[in-house]
């Protein structure tokens, strides 16, 4: 009996209920490098899984309230785990997730899969979600996935001029040369950073016009500005 490959369809149709899509997916040829999957072979393909906006935050919500601990320290990472892990089984895939060593180049594969580009918050910037998207976890496959398209380069930084995303950080943490972080966490412990930033989230990430339909939900951009000010 022949055994079932996975295909993209498959995939998407998984991880619908949840809010994840299958954000993109990448091909590796024979002599290039490729993660390793379970089995102990070089994996042929990796798809990636996350979310665009605020896709995944009512299962994600709804999983947390029905657990006692609340999902833990990191509790969008255990979530993932808990939705992503069990697919990967079904599917006959490896799982990976940005959170966990073996490190795995979740940047380039996006880079790759969907053409994208980091903005000067150090964000891959997606042409139509903006900055507001994510990735969750990726599966690796022993086979080459079907469907697979090259994206069509678009950087939406190249058309910005005024870019906003400069200028609107009260602590100038966001520059063209990168992202202070240090700096974004000392504002938010601060109570300007209180009562503007951790409300709101990021002024800078709000400035960015590309995508502003998909921003997050007030309730997760405050979950995700409590995760950075740690």
């Amino acid at each position: 009996m022949t055994a079932l490959v996975p295909t993209s369809e498959m995939i998407r149709a998984a991880f619908a209920p949840h809010g994840l899509f299958l954000r993109g997916t990448v091909n590796f040829a024979g002599n290039e490098p490729a993660p390793v999957l379970s089995s102990g072979e070089r994996a042929a393909s990796i798809a990636l899984i996350g979310n665009v906006g605020s896709s995944i935050w009512p299962a994600f919500r709804a999983w947390q309230e029905g657990r006692s601990d609340r999902g833990g320290i990191d509790p969008l990472d255990a979530w993932s785990k808990a939705i992503i892990g069990p697919v990967a089984v079904e599917l006959g895939a490896t799982a990976w997730f940005p959170s966990d060593p073996p490190w795995q180049p979740f940047q380039q594969w996006a880079m790759r899969a969907e053409g994208l580009r980091a903005s000067p918050l150090g964000i891959l910037i997606h042409p139509q979600y903006g900055l507001w998207h994510g990735y969750r976890g990726a599966l690796g496959f022993a086979h080459p996935l079907d469907g697979v398209e090259p994206p069509a380069p678009d950087h939406p930084c190249d058309r910005c001029p005024d870019t906003p995303c400069l200028t609107h950080c009260p602590v100038a943490a966001v520059a063209p040369y990168g992202f202070d972080v240090a700096a974004c966490r000392s504002h938010l412990r601060t109570e300007a950073g209180q009562a503007s930033c951790m409300v709101f989230g990021c002024l800078a990430r709000n400035a960015c016009p590309v995508g502003a339909e998909h921003r997050y939900v007030a309730d997760q951009l405050r979950f995700h500005m409590a995760a950075l000010g740690l």
